[in-house]
């Protein structure tokens, strides 16, 4: 009966029927030493059963992840996009062009980061076959790594992927990216695929989120591929708009591929906690991000000043849904004695901040650009150290939109900080707004950490940053 009654508190449903029809039961259990035994069985095969599908559904592994690499070509120093700017036809004014450069001298961003080819024309390429140029060179990039760096557990490639989720938020072409993947790698014919848009800059953790919900219901040794990009060709605005040249600035070429499964061979990360947090039904947190025209009738994306209060506010929410469930009870025991000393002496008692540096080893925050990152480390309590992996690249890569947290995690990993234990907190934000969160534990450190997109260049880092 203890085994049934550990069974009931992890299921509460599977012990209804036990509840509800005890008399009779135990009446049957009197009347034959046959129905007792046959009950014995019925009721430990049942909780069995409970605890096995208790034990599917928590258990989701990140078997291993491929960033895309830009090559030389690609990149596009400070240098050289201030002279293309000024040949730009719709920057005559001057104005718009001081503009970008004062916010590319706040942003943090280097000079390696790398834009398509279709934006080197003047004025840019944004057509479909740009687009779908710049997809199959970074996504088809990101995929090859993935599954290069996942083939111990794929014994067959590509055909050993069940499931596939694919993010770009502001590009939708048909077919859709996600056929474009079956089509490149040959994948089976009865792959479950699902394409994402509109999901920004947390694309990637709602993946993420998605993918563990689908393993978590599929047979063992299920595995899924997940791919995230934003494509600058389509996205560029041309206009003079301030709120809407931020963009331009700030958003470079990037993808990343990751590899799960609810088998643990083989798995780098097992996946914890996924938490997210839409506020879109306040209209201010609705309207600060938005893709719209401006008065000549150029479409691109309108951030307004109210987007750091928005996503501030966003990610207070989250960390209340999320808090409770990651830190250790003595942080929990000293926000709730905060909270009452709070309320008996009011606001003159200081409210008191979770240390969550206490519950995770790394931290890996989208890189919005230097002003986002420095409102999110006031905003956690995070130190400097805490803070190296997403600002290093904001300034190595640039804003690569949901996929930049995959490039942060190589950063930890290629500096050998990572280690068997340790836990991963990763937070993206995205337009509406909405606040995403995921923990990931290491179970597996890298092989060869250094193979990935800081290969050659990871002794650089870090660099100063005084932003």
């Amino acid at each position: 009966m203890a085994v049934v009654a550990a069974a009931a508190m992890l299921h509460p449903r599977a012990w209804t029927p036990v509840v509800s029809y005890g008399g009779e039961l135990a009446s049957s259990l009197t009347s034959s030493p046959v129905r007792v035994l046959m009950a014995a069985v019925i009721l430990c095969a049942g909780a069995v059963a409970v605890l096995r599908r208790a034990r599917r559904l928590r258990d989701v592994y990140l078997v291993d992840y491929g960033c895309f690499l830009g090559e030389p070509q690609h990149r596009v120093p400070t240098a050289t996009a201030t002279e293309h700017a000024r040949l730009m036809p719709y920057l005559v004014d001057g104005e718009s062009l001081d503009f970008m450069l004062r916010l590319h001298e706040r942003s943090g961003i280097g000079e390696e980061t790398s834009i398509p080819d279709s934006l080197r024309y003047m004025p840019p390429d944004r057509g479909v076959a740009a687009s779908c140029a710049e997809a199959e060179l970074v996504i088809f990039a990101a995929v090859d790594s993935a599954l290069a760096r996942a083939a111990p557990a794929l014994p067959r490639g590509a055909a050993d992927i069940d499931a596939l989720v694919v993010a770009c938020s502001f590009t939708t072409l048909a077919p859709e990216f996600a056929d474009l993947v079956v089509n490149r790698y040959g994948l089976r014919a009865d792959v479950r695929t699902v394409n994402l848009s509109g999901m920004g800059c947390s694309g990637a953790l709602i993946c993420v989120g998605l993918a563990k919900n689908l393993l978590q219901v599929a047979p063992p040794g299920t595995r899924a591929l997940v791919v995230t990009t934003e494509l600058l060709s389509s996205m560029f605005y041309p206009g003079t708009k301030r709120e809407m040249l931020v963009p331009n600035v700030l958003f470079r070429m990037g993808a990343a591929a990751i590899v799960m499964s609810n088998s643990p061979e083989r798995a780098r990360f097992r996946i914890g906690h996924v938490v997210r947090t839409l506020t879109a039904a306040r209209d201010r947190d609705y309207r600060c991000a938005f893709q719209e025209e401006d008065d000549q009738g150029v479409t691109g994306i309108n951030l307004s000043k109210e987007l750091p209060a928005a996503a501030a506010r966003a990610l207070q929410e989250n960390l209340l849904a999320f808090a409770p469930a990651v830190l250790p009870a003595s942080e929990l025991l000293r926000v709730a004695f905060s909270s009452l000393r709070r309320k008996f002496l009011g606001e003159a008692a200081k409210r008191y901040r979770p240390a969550f540096g206490r519950a995770f080893q790394h931290f890996c925050i989208h890189p919005g650009g230097s002003r986002v990152l420095n409102e999110v480390q006031r905003g956690l309590g995070l130190s400097d150290g805490d803070m190296e992996a997403s600002r290093m690249t904001l300034h190595r890569f640039g804003n690569m939109s949901g996929s930049s947290l995959l490039y942060e995690l190589a950063y930890i990993e290629a500096k050998g900080r990572m280690k068997k234990g340790d836990r991963v907190c990763m937070i993206g934000f995205s337009p509406g707004i909405d606040c995403s969160s995921v923990v990931c534990e290491c179970i597996r450190p890298a092989a060869r950490p250094d193979d990935g997109p800081w290969a050659g260049c990871i002794h650089r880092y870090p660099v100063p940053w005084n932003l």
